[in-house]
């Protein structure tokens, strides 16, 4: 017993012996491994800060298409659009269209009740006769006038005769004076009596005159009647179809101050218009017959075409922001826009094809070297006034950043065309198709931060 005691102890030692051994192999090797990979890191950070293994990020010089657009909002729209009022106040007897009612021109669309109507063209009818009866009893008063002054005339003239005659035998006395002055005074009386008759023919021309203009009025007012009747049967104006209906059977309209639009018709909704509001800092790029896109919420996936076929002059001011109609023509011959639709618009100003183009990030980068410095770094300064010498319509002086041989980053001016807003047309430069131009600078700390996702490092990509 105590011998197989003693074997057992001693294995037990021997087992933790053993244990012991495996432990401190562990630890030695952990501890290796932390020693290497301070190290590494201490290199890593050493080597990022020395100027010459600088890290980038670089993107490829491409040749592709571009376009140069001007994007605005709209709305989609009628080219004709027509709204039918009523030039009178009524009743809605009945309504012959409604919503997207197809329409021709003359079609009775509407009516309002005609019967208050009706009897002021009896009213302007019976007040026509009588005008004209008027002017009858006129011209027969004038007549009788006429007649009266005739009757006047004769007396005047029978009334001299005798008074002539009488003169010269009060003379020779053979009559007595009492005679003449009575000859006298009926001749006197006959003419006044004739005045009397050529005011009263007078006064009953006026009076013809005076029935005539009554007669003529009365006709107006009988005419205005009529026109006011017909009127109350609201037609199409042109051929179309219905967008709105604004009225009910039943419903009184009121047109004393203005017209009420009873419908909306578009003549032609096969031919629609997008009226684009563009900023006035986009506006003096946009012409006439230029092509252009939208899109509209109701087909996501589809591309709709135009043309601009009008810039109004009008601004349209809200909230300080002036922009400008442009109004953009749309083949919609199946009909599947509809107005008052939302309208993202892209108008194309300029389109190149197989341009060599740079992203735009290659442009706004400066290495840290020229922004301590305070400005462009290198020799390109000549190159630079020669492209800033050719700038205007041919183009603009730009500035981008390449790796060198050593691995710093050296600058290429150039010469630069359109933008999209991404890219850049590249029309002058040393640069060629595949080369790399760098959009950042990745520093020590930040690519040990940015280590643990999958980025695109490139250095020492030649020209």
């Amino acid at each position: 017993m105590k011998e197989s005691r003693f074997v057992s102890c001693l294995e037990g030692k021997g087992r933790k012996n053993r244990m012991g051994n495996k432990s401190k192999k562990y630890l030695i090797g952990i501890a290796i491994l932390i020693l290497i990979l301070a190290g590494g890191f201490t290199f890593y950070q050493w080597s990022g800060q020395n100027g010459s293994n600088q890290k980038f990020r670089l993107a490829k010089v491409e040749k592709g298409e571009i376009n140069l657009v001007v994007t605005a909002t709209g709305t989609i729209n009628p080219v004709i659009n027509v709204l039918v009022g009523s030039q009178v106040s009524g009743t809605i007897k009945a309504l012959y269209a409604d919503f997207n009612s197809r329409v021709k021109e003359g079609q009775v669309i509407a009516q309002i009740d005609p019967a208050l109507f009706e009897a002021q063209v009896e009213q302007g009818r019976a007040n026509v006769l009588t005008a004209q009866a008027n002017r009858l009893n006129a011209q027969a008063n004038l007549e009788n006038a006429k007649a009266n002054l005739t009757k006047a005339d004769v007396a005047v003239l029978d009334t001299k005769r005798t008074l002539d005659r009488n003169r010269p035998l009060v003379e020779k006395q053979v009559i007595a004076q009492a005679t003449m002055d009575t000859a006298q005074a009926n001749y006197d009386t006959a003419v006044a009596q004739r005045d009397v008759a050529k005011a009263q023919v007078e006064s009953a021309a006026s009076q013809v005159e005076s029935s005539k203009a009554q007669v003529e009025q009365a006709k107006a007012a009988l005419k205005l009647a009529e026109t006011n009747l017909r009127y109350t049967t609201i037609r199409s104006p042109v051929n179309g179809t219905v967008i709105s209906r604004n009225v009910d059977v039943g419903q009184t309209v009121a047109a004393s101050l203005q017209a009420p639009t009873l419908f909306t018709i578009a003549k032609n909704l096969a031919e629609m218009q997008v009226d684009s509001n563009v900023s006035e800092a986009d506006v003096g790029r946009v012409m006439v017959g230029q092509d252009a896109t939208f899109t509209v919420d109701a087909y996501p996936d589809r591309i709709f075409r135009g043309k601009v076929s009008e810039i109004r002059n009008a601004p349209i001011i809200v909230q300080n922001v002036v922009t400008y109609d442009v109004v953009i023509l749309v083949d919609n011959k199946d009909l599947k826009l509809k107005p008052g639709m939302t309208a993202n618009v892209s108008v194309m100003i300029a389109h190149r094809e197989g341009a060599l183009k740079i992203p735009n990030a290659a442009l706004r980068f400066r290495p840290e070297s020229a922004k301590k410095e305070g400005g462009k770094t290198g020799p390109p300064q000549k190159v630079d006034q020669q492209a800033r010498s050719t700038e205007g319509d041919q183009g603009r002086p730009g500035r981008v950043w390449v790796v060198s041989p050593e691995g710093k980053p050296t600058s290429v001016p150039i010469l630069l065309g359109i933008t999209d807003g991404t890219f850049s047309e590249v029309i002058r430069g040393d640069l060629r198709e595949g080369a790399g131009v760098i959009v950042e600078q990745i520093s020590g700390k930040k690519a040990s931060a940015q280590s643990g996702a999958p980025q695109p490092l490139m250095r020492g990509m030649g020209r």
